[in-house]
């Protein structure tokens, strides 16, 4: 299961997500050296403005596989001749294993690119995506993206209210997966006011709450041992971590998480009753008996879900295995409609307003999901994603140098096919280009 984050980002370079290339390039191991691919990719854009590029020049950086799959030099200079030149908006984010950033391509367009390598630090794989440069271009591109779409850029107004700027069923409910933990991250900080909890308030990693690897870290964590619910917050909101919204949902209570759907706003709460925990989703869709174990649950009316999740919280993680293909995923998890997701940013922000919740914005800013816009103009932005086989969403709110509030909110979903890693950094340009083209006359 995946997150759109900059880990996942990186991650889906690193497994072949190319462009310029086709098919799948494997995962490179790591070269010990964290800036290595940053600097590859800093080369080629620098290539990319004295094109062609030499054979020689090519072999000096790029993978013989890689290059020969590129059509060799001139092929690669082909490709990079319809963005070129590029010039870095920012400095690339550079890992062990890949590299990603923006840049300004042809025509002032933005192109978003990323490159993996192998063990001897040469370039294995890439990827570049324009950002859509108008709403109409931008439309168009969501409706080749996924069957199921639902997308909104809203402005929070003076008086609190999301008035919609551009949209595409922007009131459509969609699945959205690990988004949902925004409403958990709402419910502790409700119960840090009224002065039931701390953020400082220590709680033991419990084996029964441990979710499985992929989403985060914690589920590793030493049974017994100490986390404040800041923690577990910060690892929520900014790796995706199923085991920390387990613990937290545990913690605070489920009535106390409902109630949350409510209190920011969203208006498809029903659909998300009763809210299930990471692991309650994993024993329904991963069990062995799938899909009779997800039927039975889904036999049953409404009210009586509730009564279900005992013997879901029963279940072995190790009875529990990972799935690639989607699995009901209009009918089982998570759901809320882009301005359901604006009017929960706009309750989030009331909240981390008030003292001793600053907190809640910490949480939501730890990463921005790879947009890395420009902090000079967008000196806030919270950011929560997620996904799954058939689901993919990314949600930002951000505060631009002029005081405005925008939200953009992108919520994809396939019954029948699972996502590709090109789909999850496309989705990036779509994110981009919302906040982008609804704050552009201040820029």
């Amino acid at each position: 299961m995946r997150g759109v984050r900059t880990g996942a980002v990186l991650a889906a370079v690193l497994c072949g997500a190319t462009a310029c290339a086709g098919g799948n390039v494997k995962a490179p191991e790591s070269t010990g050296d964290a800036q290595a691919a940053g600097r590859q990719l800093e080369w080629l854009a620098a290539a990319s403005r004295h094109l062609p590029i030499s054979e020689a020049d090519a072999k000096a950086h790029i993978s013989s596989a890689a290059l020969s799959s590129f059509g060799g030099a001139a092929g690669l200079s082909k490709s990079l001749a319809r963005i070129a030149p590029l010039t870095p908006q920012l400095p690339a984010k550079s890992a062990l294993r890949g590299a990603a950033g923006w840049f300004n391509g042809a025509h002032g367009v933005s192109v978003f690119g990323g490159s993996a390598i192998d063990g001897s630090g040469m370039i294995s794989g890439l990827y570049f995506t324009r950002q859509p440069a108008s709403w109409g271009e931008l439309d168009a591109g969501l409706r080749k993206i996924a069957p199921d779409v639902s997308f909104v850029t809203a402005e929070i107004d003076r008086k609190g209210r999301c008035r919609v700027v551009h949209g595409v069923h922007a009131d459509t409910p969609r699945p959205i997966a690990s988004a949902s933990r925004l409403y958990i991250l709402g419910a502790l900080s409700d119960a840090v006011a009224r002065d039931e909890l701390s953020w400082e308030t220590p709680l033991a990693v419990n084996d029964a709450w441990r979710s499985l690897p992929g989403s985060g870290t914690l589920q590793s964590k030493r049974a017994g041992s100490m986390m404040t619910l800041a923690q577990y917050a910060d690892a929520m909101m900014s790796a995706g971590d199923g085991t920390a919204s387990d613990h937290l949902l545990h913690r605070l209570g489920r009535e106390a998480v409902e109630n949350e759907l409510t209190a920011l706003g969203n208006r498809h709460a029903q659909a998300d009753r009763p809210f299930l925990s990471a692991r309650q989703e994993l024993a329904l869709k991963g069990a062995a008996d799938y899909p009779a174990s997800a039927r039975r649950y889904l036999a049953l009316p409404a009210g009586k879900r509730a009564e279900a999740l005992t013997g879901l919280d029963a279940v072995k993680l190790s009875a529990v295995k990972p799935w690639e293909q989607p699995r009901d995923v209009d009918r089982i998890g998570w759901f809320a409609s882009p301005m359901d997701v604006c009017a929960a940013f706009k309750g989030l922000a009331d909240r981390a307003a008030k003292p001793g919740q600053s907190n809640v914005g910490h949480a939501l800013s730890i990463a921005d999901g790879g947009i890395q816009l420009d902090p000079k103009k967008y000196p806030t932005v919270w950011y929560k994603g997620g996904g799954e086989p058939g689901v993919l969403t990314s949600n930002y709110m951000v505060r631009t140098a002029g005081g405005r509030t925008l939200v953009t909110s992108v919520l994809l979903s396939d019954p029948k096919r699972p996502f590709s890693p090109n789909t999850e950094l496309g989705l990036l340009a779509f994110s981009r280009a919302g906040v982008q083209l609804a704050g552009e006359s201040e820029q």
